[in-house]
């Protein structure tokens, strides 16, 4: 049982008042494998009925629990085994996904996650109908959200699903124009993928995890931007990693008491607290504005990556003193469209792509959420996926590609998502052409310090 003190509770009450602290979702994780039918249509009405059954009460628990703590609990979301297995021998894999939807809209969840393949050391035939599906899965629903992961530490990167990733992207950004491309803020590539994970769009229920478990994610970057604030300018680094740290440590407390409750109300496993620093295109909601309390002129600068490091390290040492079931990502998210800071920052020339994936090598996920032109190619897309994989690989951590190829836009242009999904500007690409190191296909070999055993 965790306890929590006077002093605990108040600075937390504090937090939740005026610094934008919120849990950011609570995420039932759940196994199908006993969904499995003889067709394509009866997996898909067990999956449905298994996600009415055991997650029916997620959004009512979700609202009790917010309004008996006084914890705002931005989203309820559900997590499913990745459908490419469920759906291995029977395919049908678009029934299964409108099957999700129809559940997670029945519910009132806002999004289902696990319309996902696992692919990092090969791809079998199954998986490649799976992977083929993915544009007419997403752009005929409205809640699945689906992954693909391609790469790992342990077994390299399979470029031949790198290029099929280009190839997919393009076609969903064309099959939701209407919509800004808005499909593929719902898809995201990974490598290093973990199984564990709350947030959208990479949400799905590994094969090692238990039937029903719930997973919190937890925000906060308001209530660390104010507490650096309230330090000074004058403080050291040292003193500035211990004041995230301490922060990081009750942001996590919240996350811990509402993953603990709900599991008990659900009759579900506690799972983890994912501590990650969620931001939001709200004004002081930014992690774009923390790096900037700690000495930048704008996010973007010299000196961006070193003090995403130090918040990053620091926001980790906080959250696993708070809680022994830390796990998820954790850590920051620099996505650029749901960050106010980070699109101020792109609007005025500071932070480029080239940016964005030197910080990807010490924070939490990766490329999230930015738009390029629409007349980008898949092949570029392609090499920036096989990029942020090998930043993955080799440092041995996630990385995650979720990029828009906004359709009929120019550098420049602005992409309107709405929501949490914000507002997303059109941000140049390197216009030389890696178009044959795509078309070379194979594997990356896993580098010699995966070599462990």
């Amino acid at each position: 049982m965790i306890n929590f003190n006077k002093n605990e509770i108040l600075e937390t009450v504090r937090m939740l008042d005026n610094e934008n602290l919120d849990v950011r979702t609570i995420t039932m994780a759940l196994s199908l494998f006993d969904c499995v039918g003889r067709t394509a249509d009866e997996t898909a009405e067990l999956a449905y009925n298994k996600i009415r059954s055991r997650a029916g009460k997620l959004v009512a628990v979700g609202e009790e629990i917010a309004e008996q703590y006084g914890v705002p609990i931005v989203n309820k979301r559900v997590s499913v085994t990745p459908v490419s297995l469920l759906g291995a021998k029977t395919g049908g894999y678009v029934k299964i996904a409108q099957a999700l939807d129809r559940a997670a809209s029945e519910i009132g969840i806002d999004f289902i996650g696990g319309y996902t393949a696992l692919v990092h050391k090969g791809t079998s035939p199954f998986e490649r109908e799976f992977i083929n599906s993915i544009p007419e899965a997403i752009s005929k629903t409205k809640k699945v959200c689906s992954s693909v992961n391609v790469g790992s530490t342990r077994s390299g990167i399979n470029m031949d699903a790198v290029r099929l990733m280009g190839e997919k992207i393009k076609e969903l950004s064309a099959l939701t124009a209407n919509e800004g491309g808005l499909g593929c803020a719902k898809f995201v590539v990974f490598c290093n993928a973990v199984e564990d994970n709350p947030f959208m769009a990479g949400a799905f229920t590994g094969v090692g995890e238990g039937d029903a478990i719930i997973n919190v994610g937890v925000s906060g970057p308001g209530a660390v931007s104010c507490a650096l604030r309230k330090l000074g300018k004058g403080a050291d680094l040292l003193a500035v990693a211990e004041e995230i740290k301490r922060t990081a440590f009750k942001i996590t407390r919240v996350g811990q008491l509402v993953a603990s409750e709900a599991a008990k109300r659900l009759g579900a496993t506690f799972g983890i607290v994912d501590l990650s620093l969620a931001p939001t295109p709200k004004v002081g909601d930014s992690v774009a504005q923390i790096l900037e309390e700690m000495g930048l002129e704008s996010v973007g600068a010299p000196g961006t990556t070193a003090c995403l490091a130090i918040l990053n390290d620091a926001v980790k040492k906080g959250g696993v003193m708070a809680s022994s079931s830390v796990g998820g990502l954790s850590g920051a998210f620099i996505p650029v469209s749901e960050d106010e800071g980070m699109i101020r920052a792109v609007r005025k020339g500071a932070l480029t792509i080239e940016k964005l994936e030197a910080m990807t090598c010490v924070c939490s996920v990766g490329l999230d959420m930015l738009a390029v032109p629409g007349d980008t190619s898949a092949e570029t897309i392609s090499a920036i996926i096989a990029d942020e994989c090998a930043i993955g690989m080799i440092n041995n951590k996630t990385t995650a590609v979720r990029i828009i190829p906004a359709p009929g836009k120019k550098v420049g242009d602005e992409v309107e998502f709405g929501g949490l999904l914000g507002t997303a500007p059109v941000m140049p690409v390197n216009s030389f052409s890696a178009n044959e190191f795509i078309r070379r296909g194979g594997r990356v070999p896993a580098p010699i310090h995966s070599l462990k055993n």
